[in-house]
C-alpha cells in the first residue's frame, strides 16, 4: 500500500487524513503545531507524525499559498511521488512547479468543502461526502497522477469531479468563492448588523455565514488571484451602482428592470443540487 503524508493539520488537511484513514489507508501528518498533530493522532486521523517527506509515495499539501509554493519549490519529495496541492489558487502553483525540472508528479486539486470554523478540531472524515472536487491539468500533467487522485477522491467520498485548466479554475473561483467571502465580510460592517436579534432570517444567515475569514490566509489567496478577483469585484460594483442610482433618482422602473434582470439570470443558473 502506498505511503501517504498530509502537510498541514487544519480543517482540510485533517479531513483528508480522517477520510483516507477511514477508507483503510495509512496516513502520516506534518505540521509545525505539535498540538494539532497530537489531536490528529488521538482522533485516529493519522497513524504517526511524519519524519522525512522523501519517504512518501503520495503527499497532499494543505497549507496557505506561500507555504505551499515553498514546499512545491524546495520540498525533497520522493522521485515519482504524487504531490497534490489543495490551494484555492492554481495558476501561481503551476508556475512554481514548472519553473524548473521536477522529479515528482504534480497535480492541483481543490476540494469544494469547508465550514465557517477552521483548525484540526473542525476536521471530520465526512467533510468531503458528496462534495465537488476540482482537478487542474495541462499538457504536462501525467495521466497516472490523475488516475491515482481519482482513486483517493472516491475513497474520500467526493461526488462531482470537474477537470479544467488552472486559468479556468482561478477565474471561476474568483466568483464562486473569493468574491462571495469579500461581499460577506463587507456586509457585516454595517452599523445595523448589531442587535439584530429577532430581525433575522435565512437571508441574513446566508449573507453573514462566511464573513469570519482568517485574514492571514485569505489575504494570501486574494494576492495570488488579484487580477481575476478585481475583474469580478469591479463588475459587482458596476452592477450595484445601477441599483443605487435608481434609488437615488426614485427611478422605480429602472429598479424594477434591474431586479427582473437578476431574477431571470438566476433562473438560468444550474446549481449542484438541481
Amino acid at each position: 500500500m502506498k505511503k501517504i503524508a498530509v502537510i498541514g493539520m487544519g480543517i482540510i488537511g485533517g479531513s483528508i487524513c480522517g477520510s483516507l484513514t477511514k477508507a483503510g489507508y495509512k496516513v502520516d501528518g506534518f505540521d509545525k503545531n505539535e498540538a494539532s498533530l497530537q489531536f490528529a493522532i488521538t482522533a485516529g486521523y493519522i497513524q504517526a507524525k511524519g519524519r522525512n517527506i522523501a519517504d512518501y509515495d503520495t503527499v497532499f499539501i494543505a497549507v496557505p499559498p506561500k507555504a505551499t509554493m515553498q514546499y512545491l519549490d524546495t520540498g525533497a519529495f520522493k522521485k515519482g511521488a504524487l504531490v497534490c496541492d489543495i490551494c484555492g489558487v492554481k495558476e501561481i502553483m503551476e508556475k512554481t512547479v514548472y519553473s524548473k525540472p521536477r522529479t515528482y508528479r504534480y497535480l492541483g486539486i481543490h476540494p469544494m468543502a469547508g465550514k465557517e470554523t477552521s483548525g484540526i478540531s473542525s476536521a471530520t472524515p465526512e467533510l468531503f461526502k458528496n462534495a465537488n472536487l476540482i482537478i487542474t491539468r495541462n499538457d504536462k500533467t501525467e495521466d497516472s497522477a490523475v488516475f491515482e487522485a481519482l482513486e483517493y477522491a472516491k475513497a474520500m467520498g467526493f461526488g462531482k469531479i470537474v477537470e479544467c485548466t488552472a486559468k479556468e479554475h482561478d477565474e471561476k473561483i474568483a466568483l464562486t468563492s473569493q468574491l462571495a467571502h469579500i461581499v460577506s465580510n463587507a456586509y457585516v460592517k454595517s452599523p445595523q448588523v448589531q442587535n439584530c436579534d429577532g430581525f433575522t432570517g435565512g437571508s441574513f444567515q446566508d449573507m453573514t455565514r462566511i464573513a469570519g475569514v482568517d485574514e492571514r490566509i485569505w489575504t494570501e489567496l486574494y494576492d495570488c488571484n488579484r487580477v481575476h478577483i478585481l475583474n469580478e469585484l469591479n463588475g459587482l460594483i458596476e452592477h450595484l451602482s445601477i441599483y443605487r442610482d435608481a434609488l437615488e433618482k426614485e427611478d422605480s422602473e429602472g429598479l424594477s428592470n434591474a431586479l427582473k434582470e437578476g431574477r431571470l439570470i438566476r433562473q438560468t443558473i444550474k446549481r449542484d443540487n438541481d
